[in-house]
């Protein structure tokens, strides 16, 4: 059973320039960078017959590419912080596409998703770090130059369940071309 979701892949130049921003951050277990993303809909584990029915259904998103920048560190979890995460700024089409992705997965009977959406690249899943660590992290590599870059496809990622971030495997593209 597959545990699907979609997202959009992140340049090797870009990742590279976050990937130098590993490290220094006690408890923080670090995600390879072939595996950063900007997740837009966990779709979740799947039987074979629904994941060709949702690979199917994606193939009608007709959307234009579009420009995504990603702007500066953050953590999420509040007062127990349990992750690092570059911040995507949240564009409209950026926004109207993950808001497409949603109305459909909950056509097919999925539950909404529980959470506002954010968009973020995951750079660490943090265990045991404190906000005093994770300030300290960001206060020194919080800021890095505006990266951005065009989208021109989303993906249909799998994973299998594990501990972290990964490996995800792209089991199917959707070009963004209207």
């Amino acid at each position: 059973m597959p545990r699907l979701f979609t997202g959009l892949e992140i340049p090797a130049d870009i990742g590279r320039t976050l990937s130098d921003l590993r490290g220094g951050l006690p408890g923080a277990r670090w995600i390879d960078p072939e595996n950063y993303h900007v997740t837009l809909r966990f779709i979740g584990d799947i039987d074979g017959v629904a994941a060709t029915e949702i690979a199917f259904t994606l193939e009608r998103i007709n959307r234009k590419p579009f420009e995504v920048a990603l702007q500066g560190l953050s953590s999420f979890g509040g007062k127990k912080p349990r992750a690092v995460v570059a911040s995507v700024v949240p564009s409209r089409p950026l926004m109207e596409l993950q808001a497409e992705l949603e109305r459909l997965m909950r056509r097919f009977g999925l539950d909404p998703e529980g959470r506002k959406f954010i968009p973020h690249v995951t750079l660490a899943r943090l265990r045991d770090a404190s906000n005093q660590d994770v300030a300290e992290y960001l206060s020194l590599r919080g800021y890095f130059p505006t990266r951005s870059f065009m989208a021109s496809r989303f993906v249909l990622f799998s994973s299998r369940a594990s501990v972290g971030g990964g490996p995800y495997v792209v089991e199917d593209t959707y070009a963004l071309s209207a």
